[in-house]
């Protein structure tokens, strides 16, 4: 789970990365669980929650201008 401050730390180009990332992250596991192959299905929901994070910090930070 990533740390809301720890992401506040970041630059605009970095939570972009860090977003592509999780929606590959998200996409992969979503094929594991489509084939039947995931066997940790918490990562469903964790990855959802990190996407919604970072989409929420990078939308302060345009709204701030940063």
């Amino acid at each position: 789970m990533m740390k809301t401050s720890e992401l506040r730390e970041k630059t605009l180009e970095e939570l972009e990365v860090q977003l592509k990332s999780l929606y590959k992250d998200q996409f992969n596991w979503r094929m594991q669980q489509a084939s039947g192959q995931l066997s940790k299905v918490h990562l469903m929901k964790s990855v959802r929650q990190n996407i919604s994070r970072v989409k929420t910090i990078i939308t302060e930070k345009h709204e701030a201008g940063v």
